[in-house]
């Protein structure tokens, strides 16, 4: 689990890695022949892995001769990594995670077992948003991913007028979206397929290939254009920045990835019942009752109450009830009782 240098998410979670599209501009290929160490060397380790037809499954990290990890190595092999199924549960706040950053998750080589195993992973933390992106949308429909799960996104890239026929293989009545990234041309011919999307991403090329297309300013306008005719909101890359200038940029969210969850265990760790009416409710927003066992002792916790039961206990006590809404009021109502 990686804190994301991608813009439109907060992390990124790999447990496939690898891809077989080939495509020219992929950075994660180049990334992972970075860190894969002595490929050659790697392979021979067959204790360290095992095989499924031709796809590499690993349990463990992979050591290297240092006792060190080696992130990815078997390069750009399609790779799954079971160790890190638990990795989510690292995280307690609500996040939106892309998920396989580092390959296509629903590519045609990848198994039905590993996609089931992946989505059964990120059904157990319900407190974060996941995003996946595709070359193969088609995917997505064939296996059957799940309906009803509002924090499940899936998206698919487009680079050119052609790509965007993978909009209309998206699944329907989900949350969906595109990566236009990189944007090679103008898709002014078919961009009415927008209509069918949660949201959009914009970006350039970016790395050594950067000035090999430079998108116009007209083909992203289009595309803006479209996207606030159908209330789509978009949200741009800083790669676009020296094309539409900073004032033009748009960073927008969809509302429901603006939302943060908490896991159930930090839920039960931050939630009290009220010991008068029992009912339920995040501590910060109740009264702490505390008690000293002797004078200048110190204070311990031993319960809590919601506003409005503490003010009738309060009340039937003869004590003052002060503005528990304002702060300040109630530090000094503190000090009074």
């Amino acid at each position: 689990m990686n804190k994301s240098g991608i813009e439109w998410c907060d992390h990124t979670w790999n447990p496939i890695t690898g891809c077989r599209h080939d495509c020219s501009y992929c950075y994660a290929d180049k990334m992972s022949l970075r860190f894969c160490g002595n490929m050659k060397r790697n392979m021979v380790q067959t204790d360290q892995y095992r095989m499924e037809g031709d796809l590499f499954v690993l349990d463990e990290p992979f050591m290297n001769e240092n006792g060190k990890p080696v992130i990815y190595p078997f390069g750009f092999e399609p790779t799954l990594h079971i160790y890190r199924y638990d990795t989510l549960d690292k995280l307690k706040q609500g996040q939106n995670i892309f998920v396989g950053a580092m390959a296509d998750i629903f590519g045609e080589w990848i198994p039905d077992s590993w996609i089931e195993d992946v989505l059964y992973a990120c059904a157990k933390h319900p407190q974060h948003n996941y995003l996946f992106l595709t070359k193969n949308p088609k995917r997505y429909t064939q296996y059957g991913v799940p309906s009803g799960k509002g924090n499940m996104w899936y998206g698919t890239t487009v680079t050119n007028s052609e790509d965007m026929e993978r909009i209309y293989q998206l699944p329907s009545l989900l949350n969906t979206f595109a990566s236009i990234e990189p944007l090679l041309e103008d898709i002014d011919e078919n961009i009415s397929a927008l209509k069918y999307l949660n949201w959009i991403i914009i970006g350039a090329e970016t790395g050594h290939r950067k000035e090999k297309v430079i998108p116009e300013f007209e083909w992203i306008k289009r595309i803006v254009v479209e996207a606030d005719y159908n209330g789509i909101p978009v949200f741009m890359k800083d790669s676009l920045i020296p094309i539409v200038g900073e004032k033009n940029m748009r960073r927008d969210y969809p509302k429901e990835l603006q939302i943060r969850k908490r896991s159930e265990k930090v839920n039960k760790k931050l939630s009290g019942n009220c010991m008068l009416c029992g009912k339920t409710e995040d501590k910060n927003k109740m009264v702490t009752l505390t008690a000293r066992a002797v004078r200048g002792g110190r204070a311990a916790s031993f319960g809590h109450m919601c506003h409005s039961c503490f003010a009738k206990w309060l009340t039937s006590h003869n004590i003052p009830v002060p503005d528990l809404e304002n702060k300040k009021e109630i530090e000094d109502g503190k000090e009074k009782l």
